[in-house]
């Protein structure tokens, strides 16, 4: 990793307030196709998961072209996270990663057979971020149509290396 503590930090403030991802992965047909997942809630350190069923499309699609984005929208700013995908049923990861969000989507718990983990180990991620409260925001990109110009300091932008 070569992000600084800094960088990391903007990371896990967006996500700390996020709870949907949009994972975009290339399909048979090598269509981009994209689907919102629950996040899991952990300390980001690199890596972003998801739990998803093991004969899933998006499993298929990670198998023939692991490389994904993750795109994620909150008040504290927007991520696009490249990265490389995997899936695993190692038990004790399922065990800590485990929360009742999956409960609603595996009919047996975490015992059944198409429980897998997503992992995403982020490449690049590319962030936008806002101090700012929106309706600033806003009227900074309203000031801007009215005068033909553009607008002006609405957020910091950087692009992060893993």
């Amino acid at each position: 990793m070569t992000a600084t503590a800094e960088e990391l930090q903007t990371v896990s403030d967006v996500l700390d307030k996020a709870r949907i991802g949009l994972l975009t992965t290339v399909d048979a047909e090598k269509h981009l196709v994209s689907r919102p997942l629950a996040l899991i809630d952990r300390p980001f350190d690199g890596d972003v998961w998801f739990f998803v069923a093991k004969d899933s499309h998006k499993g298929h699609d990670i198998e023939t072209t692991p490389e994904v984005n993750v795109a994620v929208d909150t008040s504290k700013g927007w991520l696009s996270i490249s990265g490389t995908a995997s899936l695993t049923q190692d038990s004790a990861k399922i065990d800590e990663l485990w929360n009742t969000g999956a409960e609603a989507w595996f009919d047996q718990g975490r015992d059944d057979p198409q429980v897998s983990l997503l992992r995403v180990e982020a490449h690049t991620i590319e962030s936008w971020t806002s101090t700012e409260p929106k309706a600033i925001t806003l009227f900074k990109y309203a000031k801007a149509a009215a005068t033909g110009g553009h607008p002006k300091n609405v957020g910091e932008n950087e692009t992060i290396t893993l």
